[in-house]
């Protein structure tokens, strides 16, 4: 009787430990990833999409982004985009890019590294004579969550603003992105102490690949989810968005969007 009653208990017992292992499985695959509301967790910026034509909501608020200065899109009761492109270093595409912002009179920003700055100061020079802003998207364009003290931080801001006066003649806007999203609530912090405003973005797709370039019609498909208050991301190394770009525009002003200057936000 009491082998038969142990041999119930060790039963019963296996079966409950099966059945909660089994439930956090369930747990794990099937539950909703949830939106953080700080960025003190993270160090790579995110969104997630609902539907076409809904902003996405970034891993951190815009609430939240505000205390620090900082942004991932406008206002969404506006039909309104800011076009922002990153560029690290000149591919032969930016000239056409310029005349295509030209053509349509929309100012952009470029966010520079210091190799960029170096290499092709013309380029900038016609940026700026052209009404572009440029910004700063550091000297070495390293991983920022990484630095946490503020001489260090400031060096790679400052390094930048100095290459860019001695090269244009004039100051660096106070407009800054973390190089490839990546970020800290300190990073945050230490931007707005030296004046910056901090700008993520609210559409991007994968362009960056200079060897494996997007096709017209996925870069089409992904930039399908432009919404208002936007703030774009385009990197100008990309030869598909150089091809794209006139039509691309000519299809958001014909769907109303006006573009607007990211330092007014």
């Amino acid at each position: 009787m009491i082998i038969v009653l142990k041999k119930k208990q060790i039963i019963v017992s296996t079966i409950c430990t099966v059945a909660v292992i089994a439930i956090f499985v369930m747990y794990s695959i099937f539950a909703p990833q949830m939106v953080t509301t700080s960025a003190s967790a993270n160090t790579n910026w995110g969104l997630s999409f609902t539907e076409k034509g809904q902003s996405p909501k970034g891993n951190a608020t815009s609430e939240f982004l505000k205390q620090c200065n900082s942004y991932y899109i406008g206002d969404t009761n506006e039909k309104k985009i800011y076009l922002t492109f990153d560029a690290g270093f000149e591919n032969g595409y930016t000239p056409n890019i310029l005349d295509v912002l030209k053509k349509h009179k929309i100012k952009a920003t470029f966010f520079l590294v210091g190799n960029y700055i170096k290499t092709s100061p013309e380029l900038v020079k016609r940026m700026v004579e052209e009404g572009h802003s440029v910004g700063n998207h550091t000297f070495n364009h390293p991983d920022m969550s990484k630095i946490a003290d503020m001489e260090s931080f400031k060096k790679e801001m400052c390094s930048l603003e100095d290459l860019y006066k001695k090269t244009t003649g004039k100051d660096l806007e106070k407009l800054y992105r973390p190089p490839q999203g990546k970020y800290s609530e300190e990073n945050l912090k230490m931007a707005n102490e030296l004046g910056y405003k901090t700008f993520f973005w609210s559409l991007a797709y994968v362009d960056w690949f200079t060897d494996k370039q997007p096709t017209r019609e996925y870069a089409f498909e992904k930039l399908e989810r432009i919404h208002s208050g936007a703030i774009v991301l385009l990197h100008s190394t990309s030869k598909t968005n150089s091809e794209i770009l006139d039509d691309l525009l000519k299809k958001w002003e014909g769907e109303g969007y006006l573009f607007g200057d990211l330092s007014a936000l």
